[in-house]
């Protein structure tokens, strides 16, 4: 069987593409904006369009593997007003966790356990402001908030010195997460772009083997060696 990936805030479908060249099926995607729209009904014309996602419940989302997302940045870039996931644009955030969480309930009351519940994973990318946004309280939501989908008790807390490693790891109780800032200049992309991408696995501790641990690029080097690019594990916290 297949796994399967639902994309929110799609754009021109970047996830759906990683999945594809890798086996795994794209089943179904938010967006709202035209343009974006009309690329992947051409790209992927098998995979369903949902529309926006603060219209969405979990009840009537088909269930899938993988729900992926790149929330609205706009909020939370040094470029911009920094409002933060108080912002209109950037705390769209706070609906992709709503979702996957209902959908996670839907499949419970289907009478399915453990690492059976779907969506199993989550994988989130942002721009590296989120570290700095709010004094770095912003990102501790963004942890606290993901890991709370598997164990709603868990508290995730502040660096000691109040600033954020470009990449880190929380572990639990049948769950965890990690996150890696990762450079598009690393994968053979004519420019420096970073970007943070946060792996969620709801149901076994192995989030910082599928991020820390890539087996490379077809006809590229691996990433390893390059100047910040070195895995560091930040905290590791238990359900309380």
């Amino acid at each position: 069987m297949s796994i399967t990936l639902g994309s929110l805030f799609d754009g021109i479908g970047g996830f759906p593409l990683a999945a594809q060249r890798v086996g795994i099926t794209p089943a179904w995607a938010s967006e709202i904006e035209p343009f974006p729209l009309r690329v992947t009904a051409l790209r992927f014309p098998n995979m369903a369009q949902l529309g926006d996602i603060t219209k969405l419940k979990g009840v009537d989302v088909p269930p899938v593997d993988i729900v992926t997302g790149g929330s609205p940045c706009q909020d939370l870039s040094i470029a911009g007003a920094r409002a933060g996931l108080a912002g209109e644009r950037s705390g769209l955030f706070l609906e992709q966790i709503r979702l996957i969480r209902e959908m996670r309930e839907v499949d419970q009351n289907r009478q399915r356990t453990a690492e059976f519940v779907r969506p199993r994973f989550m994988v989130w990318e942002n721009v590296p402001g989120a570290f700095s946004s709010a004094g770095g309280e912003d990102f501790r939501i963004v942890l606290e908030e993901t890991v709370r989908i598997a164990s709603p008790a868990c508290a995730v807390p502040r660096p000691p010195n109040r600033s954020w490693h470009p990449a880190g790891a929380v572990v639990g109780d049948g769950f965890s997460l990690a996150w890696r800032t990762l450079d598009a200049q690393y994968w053979g992309v004519p420019q420096r772009r970073a970007r943070i991408f946060l792996v969620a696995d709801f149901g076994s501790p192995s989030a910082s083997q599928i991020l820390f641990e890539p087996t490379g690029l077809p006809g590229y080097p691996p990433a390893g060696g390059e100047t910040g690019q070195a895995p560091a594990v930040q905290a590791g916290v238990g359900a309380a």
